[in-house]
């Protein structure tokens, strides 16, 4: 019985062995698992650290296209009521309606327009009426008309400086452009 003793004690150390190497197996699996873990979170958490500072530049950049746009800033339109006035007569009776948009620098020159409305629609009005429909027809005389009436806008809203000659002076006011929005001549 002795010798039937003694191999069931090894058979009983062979499961512990066994045992105990499972053990240490699933241990350094489990480390490696961790470790695998662990060193892919500080890759990926590296990375996000890479694109926050991406999007830090970009937010950079966003804020200086931003100050870009403020500088240029959506324009600002005013629009005048519709003049209808008598042109100069080359066949009869003609008479030219037309609805204007002026496009201005910035916010505050649209204060500055309101104040100085009767003036400008005046001079518009007197400007409209010395002209002859055969000036009016072609594009380039529409274009032109735009010019004239930007300047004249901008000299209602600021008095013309005089050079040294006594010549007024090209300024530049606070109208960027006259937009026609209707333009009928009968």
């Amino acid at each position: 019985m002795a010798k039937d003793a003694k191999p069931a004690e090894g058979g009983a150390e062979a499961p512990k062995k066994s045992k105990k190497l499972l053990i240490i197996i699933l241990v350094g699996v489990l480390v490696l698992v961790l470790a695998g873990g662990g060193a892919a979170y500080l890759l990926l958490k590296k990375g996000d650290h890479a694109d926050d500072d991406e999007s830090a530049d970009e937010v950079a950049q966003s804020k200086k296209k931003d100050k870009k746009k403020d500088a240029h800033a959506a324009p600002i339109f005013v629009n005048l009521e519709a003049f209808t006035v008598n042109l100069i007569p080359e066949t009869g009776d003609q008479y030219l309606q037309v609805a204007l948009s002026v496009e201005l620098a910035d916010a505050e020159s649209e204060a500055l327009v309101k104040a100085q409305m009767p003036k400008i629609r005046n001079n518009i009005t007197l400007l409209l009426s010395a002209m002859k429909a055969s000036e009016l027809l072609s594009k380039e005389g529409k274009e032109h008309l735009a010019e004239t009436l930007k300047g004249e806008i901008n000299s209602s809203i600021e008095v013309p400086k005089k050079s040294k000659k006594g010549e007024s002076a090209a300024q530049e006011g606070p109208v960027k452009s006259v937009l026609f929005t209707s333009f009928i001549i009968q």
